[in-house]
């Protein structure tokens, strides 16, 4: 079973709907125990970073997320939800994140904002999510993002400047891009991530 945490952000239903082409049963659940024990657990993400981290931390999904990596149960963070698994963001303001990695989510240097639309990414030759879609684009709605990489397997996009689209670290991947609005690559690349549950 493949849980879609819901704390009060993300497109649900349209994640729902996506991770259900994988031929797994997918619910939508804020129930601590139902989503540590889940198979997989995706954790969504639109808005800001700060709002975001209040609705996790109010269901405990920080703990959450933490207990899951410490049981090396795999979590794929989405969008925003990727964004706060890092130690901290400077949207409105400077704000706690999960803490997963070392790094800050900072304004884009870009000149035009935000990032909207289909871009391409340089996937590490290693990617498991990534496998057999290293060449299509993704579809990204965001200001913010990390600058450098981190984890085990780091995947840099580019708009205005570097920044991650992707990491794989263990049992713990994200995407600052939604694979749910992606089409077929993004459904391939959901299929690529249920694949290692």
């Amino acid at each position: 079973m493949i849980v879609i945490l819901d704390y009060g952000s993300g497109n649900l239903r349209s994640a729902q709907r996506a991770f259900e082409t994988s031929g797994r049963q997918v619910v939508i659940t804020s129930d601590y125990d139902v989503a540590l024990n889940a198979d997989g657990l995706v954790v969504p993400g639109v808005g800001a970073f700060a709002a975001c981290m209040k609705g996790l931390t109010d269901i405990r999904g920080d703990h959450l997320v933490r207990e899951r990596i410490s049981l090396k149960r795999p979590t794929l963070g989405i969008c925003v939800g990727m964004q706060i698994l890092f130690a901290r963001g400077v949207e409105h303001g400077d704000h706690k994140g999960v803490g997963v990695w070392d790094a800050t989510v900072e304004e884009l240097d870009a000149p035009i904002l935000p990032h909207m639309g289909w871009n391409t990414v340089q996937a590490d030759p290693a990617s498991h999510l990534f496998k057999g879609i290293e060449q299509e684009s993704f579809y990204f709605v965001h200001s913010y993002a990390v600058k450098k990489k981190v984890g085990a397997l780091s995947t840099m996009a580019h708009h205005g400047e570097d920044f991650l689209a992707a990491v794989e670290d263990g049992a713990i991947a994200a995407t600052q891009f939604h694979p749910e609005k992606s089409g077929d690559a993004g459904l391939a690349l959901i299929r690529n991530w249920v694949s290692g549950l």
